[in-house]
């Protein structure tokens, strides 16, 4: 009777799929053009399933409360994934992650020969939150890449400014000559909103806010004091690239010294005990190979 009711269940998912993506197809929604120009390339991983996360994105995310896709929007932003998926797509992508792991679960089972109804629920429920996991990792990975990199950009600007360019001309050379990444792509970002109209001091808080990292949120709130204050600029950026390297010496530092408190844990449950087991086991064998155990 299980395995009726399992392959009555699979039965119906694959046809109610199959039926959703067929009428789908069939209305082609009259869309705004797609064009992916301002967007940075899809990933490998959603180009095969990019079609069903446009269909799921026309009739379901989009219908979703303004709030919630601002608040979803702002974390992509921050996470630097905003000009790889809109809050819409990113939505209907882990929709699209759940409905494939219930169809890998269920296809599973069939090989297994097994039905259990809670991995039904289960497995859906923590493939749709696995991407929230992947933003955050990309946030903080993104994080630690701007906090190493920034330094770096501070003396190519400092060294332009010094020569005798002017601020945007300085952040054009650091663009141009720094190391790729996300400090790179943002500050690219900047000049293209100061060529669009933007002032400095709103380019650079735009940057600041997506970033929100407080070492450039510090950088950026140096450079708009000195430009309100009339200060040098090369002297505010030479003390900021200074002050950023020693921040980033000193956060060495910080991980150096708690590195052997993080060890304790794996030594005591993991190292240990192994180590107790080897050194112990021929003692143990001796003791019973003479009969006093």
């Amino acid at each position: 009777m299980d395995n009726i009711i399992f392959y009555a269940a699979l039965a119906f998912t694959g046809l109610s799929v199959f039926c959703f993506v067929w009428m789908s197809l069939l209305t082609k929604p009259e869309k705004a053009d797609d064009s992916r120009a301002y967007m940075d390339p899809l990933p490998m991983m959603l180009k095969p399933v990019w079609g069903l996360v446009k269909i799921i994105e026309y009739y379901i995310a989009s219908n979703l409360p303004f709030e919630y896709l601002d608040k979803v929007d702002q974390r992509l932003q921050k996470s630097g994934v905003g000009y790889v998926l809109t809050a819409e797509e990113f939505f209907s992508f882990r929709l699209v992650i759940s409905l494939l792991s219930l169809l890998a679960c269920a296809y599973l089972m069939v090989i297994l020969d097994t039905f259990e109804p809670v991995f039904f629920i289960i497995v859906p429920f923590l493939a749709f939150f696995l991407p929230i996991v992947w933003l955050y990792d990309s946030k903080k990975r993104r994080h630690t890449q701007v906090i190493k990199d920034l330094p770096v950009y501070l003396d190519f600007i400092t060294m332009a400014v010094e020569a005798g360019l002017n601020l945007t001309g300085a952040l054009q050379q650091g663009v141009e000559k720094g190391p790729r990444g996300p400090l790179r792509n943002e500050f690219a970002i900047v000049l293209r909103d100061l060529r669009y109209g933007l002032t400095r001091a709103e380019a650079l808080i735009r940057m600041a806010d997506r970033l929100d990292v407080p070492d450039v949120s510090n950088f950026v709130n140096a450079m708009t004091q000195a430009e309100k204050m009339g200060s040098s600029m090369a002297s505010t950026l030479r003390i900021q690239s200074e002050q950023r390297r020693n921040e980033r010496f000193q956060r060495a530092e910080k991980m150096a010294m708690e590195a052997p408190v993080k060890l304790v844990f794996p030594l005591i449950v993991f190292i240990f005990p192994v180590t107790f087991i080897i050194l112990g086991f021929p003692i143990v064998m001796k003791f019973m190979s003479e009969g006093l155990y």
